[in-house]
């Protein structure tokens, strides 16, 4: 097993509006690290921004290692990743959620905006994130209802004004086609927004919700087939079928609980900036690094 150190990348800054300079990963925490793990035979340098512990030892009874190395990065703002030692090229799908993981923000949220309803939609969208609301699909449906009788030309100035793609996502996304890997983007948000963003990134297939659209205006209600976690799932492992290789070759990225399912088909599920119950069930967790820190796990 193999512990990943890193911090964002320039890469992942100057794809981000953050206003800072990327720096290079502290030696002072690479030898604090080392530290915690005395079995580590060797460290291998990736780039500026992580390093790789080989062979960390994770038997029975090394949690106090795994612990007390998570602590350590967690009061330094490092994202520290266990994994096997293995290619990207191992896996041949990457599928990704929407919004707050390839996009900063949640679209039904800033939809709402320009009806004055934000703050309660986002507090909906919040609860449901968290998993404090089990039904995602009634979820959407509340929050859906708010936005009726909303112009939707609307859907427009939310993607050219507030659409901006997460930190290192094109790339993540350059690497992954690199390396042989088929792209997926499948969202509990809605298909005017996933759309566009398979024809900007190349994507090579993407679901998610139809909002109804009567007269240029949006009804509160979604047509068809609600996609929330089960559907997720549904579409990784049929994607996987289509291309005939086992979900275990697929990589799942999320933030949300509704992400969940989808991350317990893949054989590696990236929790990206998540909810605290998503991080719990996510083979590794990226807080701090941007999505380029997804290349990083690989040998």
């Amino acid at each position: 097993m193999n512990l990943v150190l890193q911090v964002p990348s320039d890469v992942a800054l100057r794809e981000s509006t953050a206003q800072q300079l990327a720096r290079p990963l502290d030696a002072d925490h690479i030898a604090a690290v080392r530290a915690l793990c005395p079995t580590t035979s060797r460290v291998e340098t990736i780039d500026a921004y992580a390093v790789r512990f080989l062979d960390v030892d994770q038997a029975a009874g090394d949690a106090q290692t795994r612990t007390a190395v998570e602590h350590y990065c967690a009061t330094k703002g490092l994202d520290a990743s266990w994994v096997p030692a293995r290619p990207l090229s191992a896996f041949r799908l990457l599928a990704m959620d929407m919004d707050s993981t390839l996009i900063t923000i949640e679209c039904i949220d800033e939809i709402a905006d320009f009806c004055g309803l934000k703050a309660e939609v986002s507090a909906i969208t919040e609860a449901a994130m968290r998993g404090e609301i089990p039904d995602f699909s009634e979820s959407l449906r509340r929050r859906v209802a708010l936005l009726q009788g909303l112009e939707a030309a609307v859907l427009e100035r939310v993607y050219e004004e507030r659409v901006r793609l997460s930190p290192g996502a094109e790339t993540l996304l350059a690497g992954a086609r690199a390396a042989g890997l088929k792209t997926l983007l499948v969202s509990g948000g809605f298909t005017f927004f996933t759309e566009k963003l398979r024809a900007r990134l190349g994507l090579d297939a993407a679901y998610a919700n139809t909002l109804e659209i009567v007269d240029g205006k949006l009804t509160g209600r979604v047509l068809g087939e609600i996609v929330d976690g089960a559907v997720k799932a549904r579409h990784v492992v049929d994607t996987c079928a289509a291309m005939g290789v086992a979900p275990e070759t697929a990589i799942a990225m999320g933030d949300g609980s509704n992400d969940l399912p989808m991350m317990a088909k893949a054989g590696l599920s990236v929790a990206y900036r998540a909810k605290p119950k998503v991080r719990a069930g996510a083979s590794v967790a990226l807080d701090h690094a941007g999505l380029d820190g997804v290349l990083r796990l690989f040998v």
